[in-house]
């Protein structure tokens, strides 16, 4: 397959990932890779981001905001003791534990939240 780079090189859901082997779940998207495991949930940051990589434990986390958007959404996972950025009207949320995507990483998304979901629900 042809890599656009109109199309954000975003891949979705490849649980081959010779990266991650034991990931649950990993999405490249346009700022950066989810990674979702059992126990924990990665987030790998493109170089040209201001903020850092980073490994949230699935006990840390509350909950995952999701918005598939008209051309890019975004996922942003809800971390105790971090405030969430809200966007505006016009904008999306754009914090440490956001990442966005584009219409073709909208069923990796998915599927990541999903998983993490499932995961806070035990």
């Amino acid at each position: 397959m042809v890599n656009f780079p109109w199309r954000g090189g975003e891949t979705g859901g490849d649980h081959a990932d010779p990266e991650h082997p034991d990931a649950v779940v990993v999405c490249s998207f346009q700022d950066g890779t989810l990674v979702v495991h059992e126990d924990e949930v990665v987030i790998e940051r493109v170089p040209r981001s201001k903020f850092a990589g980073k490994t949230i434990p699935m006990a840390d986390l509350r909950g995952v905001d999701y918005a598939g958007g008209i051309t890019v959404g975004y996922i942003q996972l809800e971390q105790r003791g971090v405030d969430a950025d809200e966007g505006g009207l016009l904008s999306d949320p754009v914090d440490e534990n956001t990442l966005h995507f584009t219409r073709s990483g909208r069923a990796c998304a998915e599927e990541a939240r999903d998983a993490i979901l499932s995961r806070l629900s035990e």
